[in-house]
């Protein structure tokens, strides 16, 4: 028995479903792209080129700003100067850069290390600098809370704010009392991560914007929901030898056509090409 395999990388997918859900902004996590297009860990084994040529893929077939995570830059601020400049010429609305050591790991692991102030306001000046678009906007994030504790998180995201940041991304945050406190030190918007299974809490939208969080993205969570479905789906296959007990659950071929505009295809230029749906 075989089984078709999808497309490793299903990102853009994703992202025009997000946007025809109705989401004002859509967020390209460094995870997802070491998961969909790697198949490997997110500990930093993504590149540049691998990132910026997504970037350009994403921003193709959607309209929604799209805010690309950038991890440490890729390497000092030379690099960083290069990641920002070539996502935003690929149409990046919104780039983050944070203050691990490189090579990073994923926010919510233990074991995490970050670099000394004056290498995280570098990095930030650096991507600030670099960029040719004003209406580009530059993100910081930081990951000191898990290392040095919410005091040092403040401190940090104050220098950032300094620095140029034009948002604040603090990671693995514990409870809405450190968003608040996060919030009453800094004036510009500041972002909430809402992973599952991560270090902190999962909030509504409602909750998080009392406490005056402005963003709030779900990072990794349409690639958990289309594994979790495709395990159960093979688990099904295997054991009753047939799919038709999930077709229920599939998304419908007419809806496949709909999202990869199958009739936008066929309208442009009926002359040279057509087919019927």
């Amino acid at each position: 028995m075989m089984c078709e395999q999808a497309r490793p990388d299903q990102l853009v997918r994703d992202v025009q479903q997000a946007e025809q859900a109705g989401f004002e902004a859509l967020y390209l996590s460094g995870a997802s792209i070491a998961y969909t297009r790697l198949g490997r860990a997110d500990i930093g084994l993504t590149t540049y080129s691998e990132v910026a040529e997504t970037v350009g893929r994403i921003t193709e077939r959607v309209r929604a700003p799209v805010i690309v995570d950038a991890d440490t830059g890729f390497g000092n601020a030379l690099n960083v100067q290069r990641t920002v400049r070539g996502f935003e010429r690929a149409g990046a609305a919104m780039i983050q850069i944070e203050d691990q050591t490189f090579p990073k790991r994923c926010g919510h692991l233990d074991g995490k290390a970050v670099v000394d102030a004056d290498t995280a306001i570098k990095r930030i000046r650096a991507a600030v600098d670099a960029r040719r678009d004003p209406n580009l906007l530059i993100m910081a994030r930081t990951d000191i809370r898990a290392v040095d504790g919410l005091a040092a998180a403040i401190d940090r995201a104050k220098a950032l704010v300094d620095a140029g940041a034009d948002a604040i991304f603090p990671e693995a945050m514990k409870d809405l009392s450190e968003f608040e406190a996060m919030r009453k030190a800094i004036d510009v918007p500041m972002l909430a991560n809402m992973t599952e299974f991560g270090k902190s809490e999962l909030f509504t939208n409602d909750q998080l914007a009392d406490v005056g969080v402005n963003i709030v993205i779900y990072p990794v969570s349409l690639l958990r929901l289309a594994m979790g479905a495709a395990e159960r789906g093979l688990d099904t296959l295997v054991a009753e030898g047939s799919l038709n007990s999930q077709v229920a659950n599939m998304q419908t071929r007419a809806r496949l056509y709909e999202l990869n505009d199958y009739p936008g295809y066929n309208t442009f230029d009926e002359s040279v090409f057509n087919f019927s749906l």
